[in-house]
């Protein structure tokens, strides 16, 4: 079942004239949600305003997104990246990890705003960084899901950029991703005290990523 979410987002900037030159087919990506294909452009009337908003499907959540026009520039819409800044990308993915909070929810919450910056390069970083904790040491509940989701909302756009199905595209960036075959399986190493939580409050942080 196809999910429809109408953004209508709250104490946005006033757009500037012209600003919205998306066309139906054009391949685009929405921050937190990932990579998709522009369906349509069309007056829509919503709580009695009618605006223009843009469909956009959504692939890999078979998810369909629904953002006034006015607004695509201030809720960071943006179109795939091209060749030159998927080599950039590929280089993060491929660098090394940076330092993050050793606190849990500290480090949850500094990879969440990178998340929502909508920048890919914030993004490799943030999958990146999970990679190699999640090799090094493991990850808790809340940073595995969060580390599924990262990759699979970057897997979609390296599907449109590199011109790959959705399965080889997150083959490709599990490739990039994987540890240094090096002999023996690398040993988890015990988690920090400090990532102990609260299932609870594990949950909490998650619903405030949408």
């Amino acid at each position: 079942m196809t999910d429809t979410i109408d953004d209508d987002l709250f104490e946005i900037p006033a757009p500037t004239a012209g600003e919205c030159d998306f066309q139906v087919g054009d391949h685009v990506v929405y921050p937190h949600h990932g990579a998709g294909v522009v369906k349509s452009r069309a007056p829509r009337k919503v709580q009695g305003e009618e605006r223009e908003y843009l469909k956009i499907r959504i692939l890999h959540s078979d998810m369909t997104v629904h953002v006034p026009c006015d607004q695509a520039s201030s809720v960071g819409l943006r179109r795939i990246i091209d060749e030159e800044t998927m080599r950039k990308v590929l280089g993060v993915l491929e660098g090394p990890c940076t330092d993050m909070p050793k606190n849990w929810n500290r480090r949850f919450k500094y990879n969440r705003e990178k998340i929502k910056t909508g920048n890919i390069y914030e993004l490799a970083e943030v999958v990146r960084n999970l990679a190699t904790r999640e090799n090094e040491k493991g990850l808790s509940t809340g940073e595995k899901q969060m580390f599924t989701r990262t990759k699979k909302v970057l897997a979609s756009e390296l599907m449109y950029a590199l011109e790959k199905t959705e399965d080889e595209a997150e083959e490709y960036l599990d490739g990039i991703l994987a540890p240094p075959a090096d002999g023996a399986p690398q040993a988890i190493a015990p988690a920090d005290a400090d990532d102990e939580v609260d299932a609870d409050e594990a949950e909490a942080e998650l619903a405030l990523q949408d």
